[in-house]
C-alpha cells in the first residue's frame, strides 16, 4: 500500500475526503509577486527605496532586466504547483528608450508582461507604485499638501486602473489592483485630519476613472507604521476599512501591516460578513513589517483555516508579498508560495463541520483533543501526492542550485 493510500485511510477515519481536498487545492490561484526577484528595484527609477520599504542582503543573482526577471520567474513557476497569477508593480513598466513618467504610463508599457502571462496561461494583478520616486515629496504622495505632487500621483492611480483593465481584457482573468501609499510622519503630527482628507479626495478622483468592476477589483491596503513614518501613517486600518466600505471597493489586509499583537486570521471572518470579496497579501513579519519569506507557521495556517472553514476560497484573493536579498531569491519564491499552499491543504484536511458542531454543543474538551490529534496526521504524504499529480519535485532545491551555478552567479 502506498503512503498516500495509508494517509487517505487515516484521514477517512476523521471523515475527511483527501481527493476532495486535492481537487480544491488544485483550483486555488495564488498571485505571485514579481518584486522578490530584483529586491523591489523595478525598471523605471534609480531612487532608493522609500516609505519604510527595505531589502537587506546581497546574495548573488539579482535580476537586472526584464529578460532576467522573466527567466527567474519561469524557474520559480516551474517548481510551484497549482494555479498561479503574476502580481506586478507599476515600476516594472518596460519601455523602449527613456522610461515613461508614472503619471503617463499606458498599456503599451506592459505589453511584454501581457505576452509573458498569456503564453503561460496566467492572469495578472497590479499595484500602483507610490514609492522610490522623485515625486515623493517629504514622504507624501496622495496626501501631499503640494497640489502638483498630489495631482501627479492621482494621475498615476488613474493610469493604473486603465492598465489593470487592459490586463483583465487581454488575459481573460480579473485583475486585482491594489492601492497602498507610504505617506506619514516620523514624529507626532500637529494635524492628523488634513492629510487623510487629502488622501480621501485623491482616492475619489482616482476612482472616478471608468472601469469594469467585473474585470478590475480595486483594493485598498493599510499599514500601521513604517521606518521613517513611525508616528503616523495616513492610510491606517480605520481609514482604509472605512473608505473601502464607503466606496464599495475591496479591502486588502497584509498580515505584516498591523501591530505585532494583532493577527489577520482573526479579522477575516469579520470582513467576510460585510464584503463580497476580500484580498490578502501574505507575508511574515518579524517584529515589524519585515517581509520575511512565508513559513508554514501558526499564523499562515490560521489564515488558511479561516478561508477554508468559512467556505471562502472563491471570495478571497490570495497573494504573496515578501522580499529577501540575503538568500537565493528563486528559492524564496518557491518556499513561500508552497507554504501558503501547504497551509491551505492542511485546512482542507480538517473535519471543519464536525469541529464546528463540537463548538456549538459546548464540547470544547473534545474539540481540543481532536485539534491536537490532527496536528500529527500525515499531511506530508498528501502534499507529496499533490506534487506528484502536478508533476513537481518534492526536493526542488537541487534545480535551483543548478540554475544559480549556471546563471545567477554570472550576474556581476
Amino acid at each position: 500500500m502506498s503512503r498516500y493510500s495509508q494517509a487517505k485511510d487515516i484521514y477517512a477515519a476523521y471523515g475527511i475526503d483527501t481527493e476532495y481536498a486535492l481537487d480544491k487545492l488544485r483550483d486555488v490561484c495564488i498571485s505571485v509577486h514579481c518584486w522578490q526577484g530584483d529586491d523591489v528595484i523595478g525598471f523605471d527609477s534609480r531612487e532608493a527605496l522609500s516609505g519604510g520599504i527595505q531589502t537587506t542582503g546581497n546574495y548573488p543573482g539579482r535580476a537586472r532586466s526584464f529578460e532576467e526577471l522573466c527567466a527567474d520567474i519561469d524557474v520559480a513557476l516551474s517548481l510551484i504547483p497549482g494555479k498561479k497569477k503574476l502580481n506586478l508593480h507599476a515600476s516594472y513598466a518596460v519601455a523602449e528608450g527613456e522610461p515613461a513618467g508614472r503619471d503617463e504610463i499606458e498599456p503599451k508599457h506592459f505589453e511584454k508582461w501581457v505576452e509573458f502571462a498569456k503564453k503561460r496561461g496566467m492572469g495578472l494583478d497590479f499595484n500602483p507604485t507610490f514609492f522610490a520616486h522623485p515625486m515623493v515629496k517629504d514622504g507624501l504622495t496622495l496626501s501631499s499638501p503640494d497640489e502638483e505632487v498630489r495631482a501627479y500621483w492621482v494621475n498615476h492611480g488613474r493610469a493604473c486602473i486603465r492598465i489593470a483593465q487592459y490586463f483583465a481584457e487581454e488575459t481573460g482573468v480579473p485583475c486585482v489592483m491594489n492601492i497602498w501609499i507610504p505617506d506619514g510622519y516620523k514624529d507626532i503630527p500637529a494635524d492628523r485630519l488634513s492629510p487623510r482628507a487629502r488622501f480621501k479626495k485623491s482616492l475619489d478622483e482616482i476612482l472616478d476613472t471608468p472601469y469594469d468592476k467585473s474585470k478590475v477589483y480595486v483594493t485598498l491596503e493599510s499599514k500601521v507604521f513604517g521606518i521613517g513614518v513611525e508616528s503616523y501613517t495616513v492610510g491606517n486600518a480605520e481609514f482604509c476599512l472605512s473608505y473601502s466600505d464607503h466606496k464599495g471597493i475591496t479591502p486588502l489586509m497584509d498580515n505584516g501591516h498591523y501591530h505585532p499583537t494583532e493577527v489577520v486570521s482573526d479579522k477575516i471572518s469579520s470582513l467576510l460578513l460585510f464584503n463580497e470579496k476580500i484580498a490578502l497579501h501574505i507575508t511574515r513579519g518579524v517584529r515589524w513589517d519585515s517581509d520575511h519569506v512565508i513559513l508554514l507557521d501558526d499564523e499562515t495556517k490560521e489564515i488558511a483555516k479561516e478561508i477554508v472553514r468559512n467556505d471562502a476560497l472563491e471570495r478571497v484573493f490570495i497573494a504573496t508579498d515578501y522580499f529577501d536579498a540575503s538568500i537565493n531569491r528563486i528559492s524564496a519564491w518557491v518556499t513561500g508560495v508552497r507554504n501558503v499552499q501547504k497551509a491551505l491543504l492542511a485546512a482542507l484536511l480538517e473535519p471543519s463541520e464536525a469541529m464546528k458542531k463540537l463548538q456549538e454543543e459546548g464540547r470544547l474538551t473534545e474539540l481540543m483533543v481532536l485539534s491536537e490529534e490532527l496536528k500529527l496526521a500525515p499531511l506530508g504524504d498528501i502534499w507529496n501526492e499533490f506534487l506528484e499529480r502536478e508533476g513537481k519535485e518534492k526536493d526542488y532545491f537541487a534545480k535551483i542550485k543548478e540554475y544559480e551555478e549556471k546563471v545567477l552567479v554570472k550576474r556581476i
